[in-house]
């Protein structure tokens, strides 16, 4: 390794820098290193407590504090504990330094906290990339989707939609993402941190520009692989604007004393590789068979046009200001169905079919038995089905008739190579 004086400046932000990338791969780990999540459960439990005291009598902000990282990564907890971070990155650096002083530079920390990245970066975009190639991340666009109006979408719920219309998208998004593994080889670390850094901007700018609540995660993704090509940038520049040959140094890894340690940081190195790469596939093909591309469909699963709704023997018609009138039924879980109402109002419902005894079971209120409404369902002809039963204790016959999706353009159109004119609808 290059044993040459640091600049104050370059000591400084590498401390900082150091501080920060630990503190949010400690708080954030993203299921970056599964058998990480053990150990940080009680670093995070305290932050918990921590953050919304801090939040509230230090940056005066005050936020639902039940509220933590879910779903969405962009939290004001999430927003808090990132500002608390930097914080402490820049007073403790502050600190190191004056403790310090005397050190030349951070060679082999630098080396090892380069490790830490490299890993965190790839194994994020290898889980997110694994995600998109077995299509669990954006599926095909619901049943909901299809009878939704269009402007009714959020911009959220629009990018899925776009993007999990197509396999092949996916895929090639996937494998991108999943070319992160180069990270994990000194050789090959470049051209790793170029490609995550090509699929982390794309990313990013979908978090930004469609709303997606990981803007925070995808940001930092995008700084950590600038960080590792920091040091290459000037090269890189000479080469794409004077196209003069250079030469990147690849990372010497530090000198060990026993050859023995050598062996065996790379035996745990691969183990961690194989560990998470066996999880990681695992975890994606029984969610994919869970409620993923290879999940069974429920039965009776479809989009049902309410024909006839007829409560203790009144026919009620399909009037649109009758809020209580059933418009469409769609089953796409065998959990919960979507009711649409003649008003356009929509409600979601658990459900239980019960194929032996031709029962169909409704709940507004999983937790509160006298809300359920329970129906007898049969057949009729090809593509109608009757049920009889009680709703909301009234005597009540629903006919339904099953809609063709091959009716939806979405559905029916296909991958063309000709085109006398643009199919744009």
């Amino acid at each position: 390794m290059n044993d040459a004086q640091w600049s104050f400046f370059k000591k400084y932000s590498f401390r900082a820098f150091f501080i920060l990338f630990v503190l949010y791969i400690t708080f954030n780990n993203n299921g970056a290193f599964p058998f990480f999540n053990v150990l940080a459960q009680y670093p995070i439990q305290w932050m918990h407590q921590f953050i919304p005291w801090f939040s509230a009598n230090v940056v005066g902000y005050e936020y639902d504090y039940t509220i933590f990282t879910n779903g969405s990564g962009d939290t004001s907890y999430d927003y808090v504990l990132l500002l608390f971070s930097t914080i402490v990155s820049v007073i403790a650096a502050g600190l190191w330094s004056a403790i310090d002083y005397k050190r030349k530079n951070y060679n082999k920390l630098y080396y090892w906290l380069l490790v830490l990245v490299r890993c965190y970066v790839a194994f994020t975009l290898i889980n997110y990339g694994m995600v998109k190639i077995i299509k669990l991340q954006f599926p095909s666009p619901y049943l909901s989707r299809l009878t939704q109006a269009y402007g009714d979408s959020s911009p959220m719920g629009l990018a899925w939609t776009f993007l999990g219309y197509s396999k092949g998208y996916n895929i090639f998004m996937g494998i991108i993402e999943v070319s992160s593994v180069l990270l994990l080889f000194r050789r090959t670390m470049v051209v790793g941190a170029f490609l995550s850094l090509a699929a982390s901007v794309h990313v990013m700018s979908m978090n930004y520009f469609y709303d997606v609540p990981v803007k925070i995660l995808s940001t930092t993704l995008v700084v950590m692989c600038l960080f590792i090509l920091a040091p290459y940038l000037k090269k890189i520049i000479q080469f794409f604007l004077t196209g003069n040959s250079v030469s990147l140094q690849i990372i010497e890894a530090p000198v060990y004393r026993k050859k023995w340690m050598f062996y065996a940081l790379y035996a745990f190195k691969y183990l961690v590789i194989i560990y998470f790469t066996l999880t990681l596939i695992n975890g994606s093909l029984k969610a994919s068979k869970q409620y993923g591309e290879l999940a069974v469909k429920p039965p009776l699963y479809g989009i049902y046009e309410v024909e006839q709704f007829t409560i203790n023997k009144v026919d009620l018609p399909p009037l649109t200001t009758d809020y209580g009138r059933w418009r469409e039924l769609i089953i796409q879980t065998k959990d919960w169905v979507r009711i649409k109402f003649m008003n356009d109002s929509t409600e979601y419902v658990s459900v239980k079919v019960d194929t032996l005894t031709k029962q169909i079971k409704f709940n507004d209120n999983p937790n509160d038995e006298t809300q359920k409404s329970l129906f007898k369902y049969r057949f009729s002809g090809g593509d109608r089905i009757i049920l009889n039963g009680i709703l909301h204790r009234d005597s009540t016959t629903i006919i339904l008739k099953k809609v063709d999706l091959k009716k939806y353009k979405l559905i029916n159109r296909k991958f063309n190579w000709v085109n006398e004119y643009p199919y744009n609808r």
